[in-house]
């Protein structure tokens, strides 16, 4: 199955709101549980004494695996799990609900192609909720599912989910979500998630599964052609059409297609010196190929030499990214300790490593509501928005045009930790 056949989505609302149900319903469902898995959760479920649950299986085991989320009840990492539908592969980023883990939520979705956001029926809409939401417009996520969840829990209503509908729909209209999907489930009982069943009749929409199944959310590798040279390799490789089995040396430059195609004969530009050459022979671990897309990992030879290093970017010219060391950008604080101006950062972008310097801080969000305010640093969860100055020029390109090539993370040179993940709005001239 290629690429193109996997959907990676995120699910995401107020703790206690089902998350974790959910996904272990679409995994029980689909039949995507080892049956040791299986026989562990069956016995972990008795020995509680839950028998409410359907099967005799607490679903929310399947993935809350901490130690921590099981003793208190919550999703606190980022919980990747992964399973096969009748149409496509799917990579479930299940995230933390709580607003002391915003920053696993920015993690799990920022690679997203659908984001569902649970809201619990008996509660309706929340503060995390919205945060949520929020968060996902930010990173871009072109499609949203708001699941409903526990409506049996309020008899199925279906006064109530419209009522919630209307609710976030009023929300969400300054968003600008791409697409917006409403559908009424019970994790816990099934209904409406894999199978219709009969409590929710009313509702005449896809189930949960057949939405995912059948949504065209874009692929990464779609766009223009972003390459960020992650070794140089002088090395020997076959003659063309194995003429020479002895091989012939030659420098091949490797790393992953992160968006796009390249073929054979393109002419490419090299970044941020721009240098250009054409693509002679692009090279895998399976042979040769005519061409290639995202996110294949390739080695492309050029027909000519040219001083290149870790980190430059190959593009076509036509549609190259900006190339400038002032960069304006949105950050989701990370660290514990609040950012330090005086502080010494690494930008990491691509392959490369860069020191960056704090240029200002133009706000930070409030994600509960929208507003901007002013801001001397950013703690742990904030986000805001900073111009930054690297210490030599980047090839980079807008977030909101290329997830790949508009999005960083800052380290502390000192403790090496990752203490940002930064989303690219623009460039500066100075």
């Amino acid at each position: 199955m290629s690429t193109v056949d996997t959907l990676r989505f995120t699910t995401a609302g107020s703790v206690d709101d089902g998350k974790s149900t959910l996904i272990g319903r679409l995994l029980y469902d689909t039949k995507s549980i080892f049956e040791d898995q299986l026989a562990a959760i069956e016995s972990t479920t008795a020995k509680r004494g839950a028998v409410d649950h359907p099967n005799g299986v607490d679903l929310s085991l399947l993935t809350d695996g901490l130690t921590a989320e099981r003793e208190q009840g919550i999703t606190i990492d980022v919980a990747y799990r992964y399973f096969t539908g009748p149409k496509r592969r799917f990579i479930i980023a299940d995230t933390p609900g709580h607003e002391q883990y915003t920053r696993n939520m920015v993690t799990g979705a920022s690679t997203a192609d659908l984001s569902i956001i649970l809201v619990d029926a008996s509660k309706g809409l929340q503060t995390q909720s919205r945060r949520h939401a929020i968060l996902a417009a930010l990173l871009g996520i072109p499609h949203v599912v708001v699941a409903v969840n526990k409506m049996d829990l309020c008899e199925y209503s279906q006064v109530i989910f419209e009522a919630i509908r209307r609710d976030f729909l009023a929300f969400a209209a300054p968003l600008g979500i791409a697409r917006l999907d409403f559908i009424p489930v019970s994790a816990l009982k099934g209904d409406m998630v894999v199978e219709r069943g009969h409590a929710l009749h009313w509702h005449d929409g896809p189930t949960l599964l057949e939405l995912l199944e059948t949504t065209d959310a874009p692929h990464r590798r779609v766009g223009a052609f972003r390459f960020p040279v992650q070794r140089v390799a002088a090395t020997k490789f076959p003659g063309a059409g194995g003429a020479e089995p002895r091989g012939i040396e030659l420098r091949g430059y490797q790393g992953r297609i992160e968006s796009g195609r390249v073929r054979v004969g393109d002419r490419i530009t090299i970044l941020p010196a721009g240098h250009e050459a054409t693509v002679s022979d692009i090279v895998t671990l399976d042979g040769r190929l005519d061409e290639a897309g995202a996110p294949l990992s390739v080695t492309l030879l050029l027909d000519r030499q040219i001083d290149i290093s870790r980190g430059d970017t190959f593009t076509h010219r036509d549609d190259a990214p900006q190339v400038s060391n002032r960069i304006v950008a949105d950050l989701c604080w990370f660290g514990d300790a609040p950012l330090d101006r005086g502080r010494r950062y690494l930008l990491k972008h691509g392959t490369q490593s860069v020191r960056v310097a704090i240029d200002g801080i133009e706000h930070k969000l409030d994600v509960n509501t929208l507003k901007r305010e002013a801001a001397i640093t950013l703690r742990l969860n904030d986000i805001g928005r900073l111009r930054l100055k690297t210490l030599r020029p980047l090839a980079v390109d807008r977030y909101a045009d290329n997830r790949a090539s508009g999005s960083f993370i800052l380290i502390d040179e000192v403790s090496n930790a990752t203490v940002a993940g930064g989303l690219i709005a623009g460039v500066t001239n100075g």
